[in-house]
């Protein structure tokens, strides 16, 4: 068996309107501009929207994979680096998955994910069984939140139950919409403490990315803020968490080699 070079990410938030998915789009892009082969997955189930920021309306979604089409089929290419594997909205049945289900489409599409450097995985928003489930699965995990006081504490009920439920360590955490570094490591700081009195867990800091009005355009327009506004400052907090992230999957290559690309649903503790 050939060891493993694909370095797994969740991208999850403990509520909607973090910005998530934003984050998850464009750090695959930076991630790619730095010659990685990067795959997006929107694990969304159900309610999909990487392709509405993308401005595209995919002929075959990851809804079709249970129906026999080939994955080669369903992926979308975004540029020579970067693929992605939408989903599906408004399609019920993929998030009413039993865990069975959920392993076994995931199963078939390992052969796909072995050819990426990278996978990372934008996840619904939320502790549903769904979400907790395939957050469970790739080897990390990055929480998403804003320095607003909702924000923080469902970030850390998403922490605590991944933690209690799965047995889940290993997170990190993206600060988005922060008005300056100092709100956002301030943020990250009040996350990190809940964590250690209540958790007794260690939590790492992935990056801080500032409110950027340039983020809100790229909605709009259904672009990339990383292709609209190169030189937003968005767009270089992201770049350089894509550099560290890069760095780090270099640090841990024996590591990852050792790892599978996705774990089957652990049992619960």
């Amino acid at each position: 068996m050939q060891p493993n070079r694909t370095m797994s990410i969740a991208i999850v938030s403990g509520k909607g309107g973090v910005g998530k998915t934003n984050i998850a789009l464009n750090t695959a892009l930076a991630l790619g501009s730095l010659g990685h082969r990067v795959l997006l997955l929107d694990a969304d189930l159900g309610l999909a929207n990487v392709d509405v920021l993308l401005g595209i309306a995919p002929e075959h979604t990851i809804h079709d994979l249970t129906r026999g089409v080939p994955a080669e089929e369903v992926l979308v290419s975004l540029d020579d680096q970067v693929d992605l594997l939408p989903s599906a909205s408004g399609v019920a049945d993929l998030d009413d998955m039993d865990e069975d289900a959920q392993t076994a489409l995931m199963g078939r599409l390992h052969e796909l994910f072995a050819g990426y450097d990278f996978l990372l995985l934008d996840l619904g928003a939320g502790i549903s069984p769904t979400v907790i489930n395939l957050a469970a699965m790739p080897q990390e995990r990055a929480v998403v939140i804003t320095p607003e006081p909702t924000s923080l504490t469902d970030g850390y009920a998403l922490i605590k139950v991944l933690l209690t439920q799965r047995g889940i360590k290993n997170f990190h955490v993206i600060v988005n919409m922060a008005e300056n570094p100092q709100e956002g490591q301030a943020a990250f700081e009040r996350l990190q403490l809940a964590c250690r009195r209540f958790l007794d867990l260690g939590i790492r800091l992935m990056g801080i990315i500032p409110r950027d009005p340039k983020i809100a355009d790229a909605v709009r327009e259904q672009t990339p803020f990383l292709r609209l506004a190169p030189d937003c400052p968005a767009a270089r907090a992201t770049r350089a968490m894509a550099e560290d992230l890069s760095h780090r999957r270099e640090r841990l290559q024996e590591l990852i080699a050792r790892s599978p690309i996705l774990k089957p649903f652990p049992s619960q503790p």
